[in-house]
């Protein structure tokens, strides 16, 4: 089994790398793990109490469930993968069934944030993008996909974001194997990650 660890600011651009990862293997043996379906289960606070919780702090998700799967699956074990709702701020009753296989991709914003976490990877991955791009898809994603006005997701983006990309996010960049940058659309860290995968496959 092969871990790739795939981390980032919010809109840099890790989901077209861990698309491209995809379309390259060219095989069943993948399973994706976003970060965001390990937030903790908030199911005994309010919504507006949930409102009111920092969701780009550590402190947010489930790491000790999260370490589980991870080592279920390095074990040959299945799982059943939280699902997250962003409309209520919580975790939802459905889970997801995710069989071992030959590649695991753990991906998220602080992907590579703990220590324990990334001793478990066998590639460690940081997908960069400038700010002002970042905050162009937030803005695009947040209010299709989330429901959230302009001016909301701008002053979630000042107030939150910012600040908490620069602590906690941004410093996870000098524990990368590769820092693919331009969000994703570099031809040429794309196509030296599907080498090295395919390398390391086979090997």
């Amino acid at each position: 089994m092969y871990i790739i660890g795939i981390a980032g600011g919010t809109g840099s651009g890790k989901t077209t790398v861990v698309r491209k990862i995809m379309e390259a293997l060219e095989c069943e043996g993948v399973a994706v793990i976003p970060l965001d379906s390990y937030y903790n289960d908030n199911t005994h606070l309010s919504m507006e109490q949930r409102r009111l919780i920092n969701y780009d702090h550590p402190d947010a998700f489930d790491w000790k469930l999260l370490k589980h799967h991870v080592q279920q699956l390095r074990n040959h074990q299945s799982i059943e993968q939280p699902t997250y709702d962003y409309i209520t701020s919580n975790r939802l009753k459905e889970t997801i069934h995710i069989e071992p296989c030959e590649v695991i991709i753990i991906e998220g914003i602080m992907t590579l944030y703990r220590k324990d976490l990334r001793d478990l990877m066998d590639l460690k991955i940081y997908v960069d993008a400038d700010t002002d791009l970042r905050l162009i898809r937030n803005i695009k994603r947040d209010t299709i996909e989330r429901g959230r006005t302009t001016e909301q997701v701008i002053e979630r983006y000042l107030k939150v974001l910012k600040p908490m990309h620069e602590e906690f996010i941004e410093p996870t960049k000098r524990h990368a194997d590769l820092i693919i940058p331009e969000g994703g659309h570099s031809i040429q860290a794309i196509d030296i990650l599907r080498a090295y995968i395919r390398h390391r496959l086979e090997a």
